[in-house]
């Protein structure tokens, strides 16, 4: 029971530290989705204002994008991340492929507004991915958290508890083992010495009984009587 309450105090103290951990970093990651959304929310209206900027300059561009787009340029690769033992996913976004075809849309016309408006929404699909990575986390955390907390409190107010109280129980059942064990060895020791007492008591009256039947013996022999002869 003591390695028992061993082992949980141990456990106790190394989830402590894990949940600490945890809240630490939930803690950033919140402050990163918090700058991360503020700065979203910028970034699409600027992303927005240039794409109406294009619209004006150049028209209605959007069937000569769709045309000039063969695959996705930008591709999203999942990652882990591990934090006191929880896995955390991590969205990255990378480029792929050439994108010259783009490129080359717009030279007649407006050209700048609608490179302008490409790079202000690529900006906004990798703040995108990297919001989309911070949610992620921030949930796995939060779940994982709440994990810990559960098994936190679990040892600490109730596995703890018990094994103390156990431990308790038995010292005191031992303890009262040890007084019984004591006692009844007094007594053992009491009834020898009792017996001991009585044994030497019947031996020296048996030596006082033998020394007065000597003394008997002795007094007869030494009356003189005429008529014995030795």
């Amino acid at each position: 029971m003591k390695a028992r309450l061993q082992g949980a105090t141990k456990g106790h103290a190394l989830l402590k530290k894990k949940a600490d951990a945890l809240n630490m970093r939930f803690r950033q990651i919140l402050k990163k989705i918090v700058q991360a959304k503020e700065q979203m929310g910028d970034l699409m209206k600027a992303s927005f204002f240039s794409l109406a900027q294009a619209r004006y300059a150049t028209g209605d561009f959007r069937h000569t994008v769709l045309d000039g787009v063969d695959q996705a340029s930008i591709r999203v690769r999942a990652t882990q991340d591990n934090v006191a033992g929880v896995k955390l996913p991590k969205f990255e976004s990378f480029k792929e492929g050439a994108d010259t075809k783009l490129a080359l849309i717009g030279l007649g016309n407006g050209g700048k507004q609608i490179q302008d408006c490409r790079k202000s929404f690529l900006s906004a699909v990798e703040l995108l991915v990297e919001l989309a990575s911070l949610q992620t986390a921030f949930l796995t955390l939060d779940e994982a958290i709440k994990t810990t907390n559960r098994r936190v409190n679990a040892l600490e107010h109730v596995v703890k508890p018990k094994l103390e109280n156990t431990i308790a129980y038995i010292k005191g059942e031992l303890d009262e083992l040890e007084r019984e064990e004591f006692f009844r060895l007094k007594k053992v020791q009491g009834n020898k010495k009792k017996n001991a007492d009585l044994a030497a008591a019947r031996e020296l009256e048996e030596a006082k009984e033998t020394t007065h039947m000597h003394d008997k013996i002795a007094t007869v022999l030494e009356v003189e009587d005429d008529d014995v002869i030795f």
